[in-house]
């Protein structure tokens, strides 16, 4: 199982990693960080393929992590 973790107190609710998901694995959530900023999330059950947009796209460095072939989702 392919998915992603997003560190909520990296991101900064930008949506870049939202536009950049070819099968829209990522939401904006409605929690809001320790900084103010309502983040991003993985849809547990999306068919994530693990192709790095999200990771490469996200202008904060440690924010995305993607994980391929991983047994269970620990988010």
């Amino acid at each position: 199982m392919n998915y992603i973790i997003i560190d909520p107190n990296e991101c900064k609710g930008c949506r870049v990693c939202i536009e950049a998901c070819p099968n829209r694995c990522i939401r904006l959530g409605n929690a809001i960080n320790e900084i103010g900023y309502q983040y991003a999330e993985f849809i547990k059950g999306a068919k994530c393929i693990a192709c790095g947009l999200c990771y490469y796209s996200c202008p904060e460095f440690g924010a995305v992590t993607v994980y391929k072939d991983e047994e269970e989702y620990h988010g």
